[in-house]
C-alpha cells in the first residue's frame, strides 16, 4: 500500500514539475530547463553527503524512526513539487529544496531499508530477501504506473482533483508506513528499547525482564527526546578538563574498559570507551547510565530521603540509593563522582544476572545498536590518548 500510494503521488508531482520547467510553453528553452535540473541534482548530492556525515551513525540504532521520517519527508517534498507551477519565478529554488529533501529521503530510506532487510533475513539469506522485496516493490510500482497512465489525462487540467488525490494517497502512505514500522519486532537493543527493559527491571520487585515484543511496543516511533540523555563513545575532552578528573573517574569505575561521568544539572551522562571495549562493556555502561537515570527519577519523585527506608516498592539497594540522593542534592560538583561510584557498585551486583536473563528472554546480546560513537581511548593516571576508528 505504501509503495503504491507513493508512486501515485510521485506521478502527480512529476506532472507538476514538467509543467513548471516549461513543457508545453513555447517561451521555455532547453538550456534553462537543463540548468534548473542540474542545480536540483547538485543540491541533492550535497545534501546526501552532509546528511550521511551528520546523522549516519544513528540510522542503524533508530531505524524505525528514520524510516518513518523518510516517508513523511518524501510526501512533503512531493507537496512542494505540486505547488511549483504556481510560483514560476521561484521554480528553480523550489526544485532545489525538493531535490535536497529527496536526497535525505534517499539516504535515510536506503540505509534503514538495509537495516530492516538484515533483520528480516532470519536464515542469513539477506540477498534472497532483498531480491524478493525488490521484485515485490517493482510489481507494485508497475501497477501504480498503469493507474498513473489512466489518471494523468484526467487531472491534467483539474487542480482540485489533483490535490484531492494527493491528500488521500498521502494519508494512506503515512498510515501504512506507521503500521509497517510499528509491527517490526527487533531483538537487538537500541537506547529506547534498552531504557524500557532496564527501567522495568529496576522498578519491579520480581526483577521482571520485558521480552522483545513488549519492549518494541513501548518504543516511540515518532522520535522524541528523553529528559535524561546518555551519550556513548564520546571524546575525552568532553569529560576531562584536569588530571584530577581523570583520577576520580578511574577510581570510580569498576570496569576498566569505560569511564562514565554524570552531570545531574543538565541530566546528561557521558561515557568514554577503551579501545579494547566489547559489546558487553557497551551494554554494561548503558546499564549503569540507566541505573543513574532511575535513581535521579526516583529521588525527584520522592522528594524525601527517608522514603527509601520505608517504601516497599523501592527495589534499589537502600544504602546506595541514599548515597545517590546525597550526591544529587549536594550542589558541589565534586559529589558527581559519588554517583559514579555508587552506581558502579550497584551495576556490578545487578548486571551479570540482568545480562543472563535478557538472553533467556530472546534478546540478542552478541551485538547491539545503542548508538555508540566511534571515539575510543587509552588511559592511565599519566594521561589519555584517543583516536576515532571507523
Amino acid at each position: 500500500m505504501q509503495a503504491f500510494s507513493s508512486s501515485i503521488t510521485g506521478t502527480l508531482a512529476t506532472h507538476a514539475m514538467l509543467r513548471g520547467v516549461g513543457v508545453g510553453d513555447g517561451t521555455a528553452t532547453a538550456a534553462a530547463a537543463t540548468i534548473t535540473w542540474l542545480l536540483k541534482d547538485g543540491t541533492g548530492m550535497v545534501g546526501r553527503i552532509a546528511f550521511a556525515w551528520y546523522r549516519g551513525s544513528s540510522l542503524d540504532s533508530e531505524a524505525k524512526s528514520w524510516r518513518l521520517f523518510a516517508d513523511v519527508l518524501n510526501d512533503l517534498a512531493t507537496c512542494i513539487e505540486l505547488v511549483s507551477p504556481l510560483f514560476p519565478g521561484f521554480f528553480t529554488l523550489i526544485a532545489c529544496i525538493s531535490g535536497l529533501m529527496k536526497s535525505l529521503v534517499g539516504v535515510a530510506g536506503g540505509a534503514t531499508r538495509a537495516a530492516l532487510t538484515l533483520h528480516q533475513a532470519r536464515r542469513n539469506n539477506m540477498a534472497d530477501v532483498s531480491a524478493k522485496d525488490g521484485s515485490q516493490e517493482t510489481l507494485v510500482n508497475l501497477s501504480a504506473l498503469l493507474v498513473g497512465l489512466i489518471i494523468t489525462p484526467v487531472v491534467s487540467d483539474n487542480p482540485g482533483l489533483t490535490w484531492s488525490l494527493f491528500f488521500v494517497f498521502t494519508a494512506l502512505h503515512i498510515y501504512a508506513n506507521y503500521c509497517a514500522v510499528s509491527c517490526v519486532v527487533m531483538e537487538t537493543f537500541n537506547q529506547e528499547r534498552f531504557h524500557a527493559v532496564v527501567q522495568e527491571y529496576l522498578n519491579s520487585l520480581q526483577r521482571r525482564i520485558l521480552g522483545p515484543r513488549e519492549a518494541n511496543a513501548m518504543e516511540p516511533i515518532v522520535a522524541g527526546f528523553r529528559r535524561d540523555r546518555v551519550r556513548l563513545g564520546v571524546p575525552c575532552d568532553w569529560i576531562f578538563r584536569r588530571v584530577d578528573d581523570l583520577e576520580s573517574a578511574v577510581r570510580s569505575s569498576r570496569n576498566v574498559h569505560y569511564l562514565l561521568q554524570c552531570d545531574t544539572k543538565q541530566r546528561l551522562i557521558n561515557v568514554i570507551f577503551h579501545q579494547n571495549s566489547t559489546t558487553k562493556d557497551h551494554l554494561q555502561a548503558a546499564f549503569q547510565a540507566e541505573v543513574i537515570c532511575h535513581g535521579i527519577q526516583q529521588c525527584r519523585i520522592s522528594n524525601r530521603i527517608d522514603k527509601y527506608d520505608t517504601d516497599p516498592s523501592n527495589t534499589i539497594n537502600q544504602s546506595l540509593q541514599r548515597r545517590l540522593w546525597a550526591a544529587i542534592s549536594d550542589p558541589d560538583s565534586s559529589q558527581a563522582w559519588v554517583i559514579e561510584r555508587a552506581s558502579a557498585e550497584l551495576c556490578e551486583k545487578l548486571f551479570p544476572q540482568f545480562l543472563e536473563e535478557v538472553r533467556g528472554r530472546g534478546w540478542e546480546t552478541s551485538y547491539c545498536q545503542l548508538g555508540v560513537d566511534e571515539w575510543r581511548a587509552e588511559w592511565d593516571l599519566q594521561g589519555v590518548s584517543e583516536k576515532k576508528g571507523f
